[in-house]
């Protein structure tokens, strides 16, 4: 049965449409309809406008507060939010001024992670993702990208993909799998040339038969794998049919680079890049994803987000949430906080979770409120939409829909 819903009447409909998909936004270019409403048909929004124009006598609103405005679900395009065990043993040594390379030097780290989520039954792991989408959803984000990573052998990194595949038919909000077999070298390889290849022959092949991920993703730093080997990894995963994106320059330079020479739809992180890394990337296409969640977790400088816009690239923002490095997770916070510090509009930092990644991640039905697209929206108690970025995170959604429908 064809089902209509009317959402509104709202102080603001943000409808992130219209904007450039690259480059600096000023808050004036922001598509705003006034005192308006959101008609939905099964999922997906029939028609915007002014509340009192599209409201039908036999529509029946939803309930909503007023004031309360109303901007697209958030995307986050870089999560690794499926993991078994803790690490705040690590977070206490990093304060204490270990660094991330001693830790996992010794034990900890990312392999610490690996061990718990090995031991972790998928049934154990599909609790934990449920929660940690559920969560997400919560806090406005109706589309994430996870990625494994935390099995590093053929069984446990087909037990992850499985997961998110498992998880994402369940609930209305979408989970993207990305492939992050390389993330780390495991116990069982001590040569980072034969593991690649291991995934190469082994592990991407099931994947793409039992069509689990799309994407392949790899860790480019001299402790995990070097640029000419990712990039040959890279290589011989794009000849597979995957869609490859990059950690890179996080500690050290090179990755993107990398992601440049090889047509990578993303490099992910970027604290280290240099002018000419940001040159480089727009000239390839290349998308900055900037994780100001790991720069937080780590207390390390942010990545230089303003000269990527001014470079006319499209910026995008991602909570890299994980048990590690950036375990808060919330994205909009670490947004602003970021956008405080890098002097981004309102517009940049909102375009920044919504319309911009949606389209890195390949979507073209979200991260924008417009007829045709999904239901995928969160409400806000509150008359203004500068107040989502100016309380830094602190005020909540009211509610949220993905696919005009609550989390599962």
């Amino acid at each position: 049965m064809n089902t209509i819903e009317i959402f509104g009447p709202f102080k603001q409909i943000v409808t992130m449409d219209n904007l450039p998909g690259y480059g600096p936004l000023n808050d004036e270019m922001l598509d705003i309809i006034y005192d308006g409403g959101i008609r939905v048909l099964n999922g997906v929004i029939l028609e915007i406008g002014p509340y009192h124009q599209i409201k039908q006598n036999n529509d029946k609103p939803i309930a909503l507060p007023n004031p309360s405005i109303v901007v697209p679900g958030f995307v986050d395009a870089h999560t690794h939010m499926l993991w078994a065990g803790s690490r705040a043993n690590d977070y206490a040594k990093r304060l204490s001024g270990v660094s991330y390379q001693e830790i996992a030097a010794n034990g900890g780290g990312i392999l610490d992670t690996v061990n718990h989520t090995r031991k972790a039954s998928s049934h154990e792991l599909e609790t934990i993702l449920l929660k940690h989408a559920e969560k997400h959803f919560n806090r406005g984000i109706t589309t994430c990208e996870v990625k494994s990573g935390y099995g590093l052998n053929v069984a446990d990194e087909l037990k992850m993909l499985q997961v998110i595949n498992n998880v994402n038919d369940k609930i209305n909000q979408t989970l993207i799998p990305t492939c992050l077999a390389a993330h780390t070298i495991p116990w069982e390889f001590n040569n980072p040339e034969k593991y690649l290849n291991h995934l190469i022959e082994e592990l991407l092949p099931e994947v793409k038969e039992r069509n689990l991920s799309q994407r392949i993703d790899i860790f480019v730093e001299e402790e995990a794998f070097p640029c000419e080997l990712a990039q040959k990894y890279l290589m011989k995963s794009k000849e597979l049919g995957f869609t490859t994106c990059v950690h890179a320059d996080q500690f050290t330079r090179g990755g993107s680079s990398i992601a440049s020479q090889v047509g990578s739809v993303s490099a992910d992180h970027l604290e280290q890049s240099t002018s000419d890394d940001i040159v480089n990337m727009k000239k390839h296409n290349v998308t900055p994803i900037v994780l100001p969640g790991a720069s937080l977790g780590l207390g390390m400088p942010f990545a230089p987000a303003r000269k990527m816009l001014d470079e006319g690239l499209p910026l995008v923002l991602a909570s890299d949430w994980n048990p590690g490095s950036a375990p808060q997770g919330d994205l909009l916070m670490q947004a602003a906080i970021l956008g405080a510090s890098e002097k981004l509009t309102i517009a940049e930092t909102l375009a920044s979770i919504t319309c911009r990644p949606a389209k890195v991640l390949g979507y073209n039905d979200r991260g924008t409120i417009k007829p045709g697209f999904r239901a995928d929206f969160a409400i806000y108690p509150t008359r203004s939409f500068q107040d989502i970025v100016y309380f830094q995170g602190s005020l909540h959604p009211f509610k949220v829909f993905a696919n005009g429908h609550n989390f599962c």
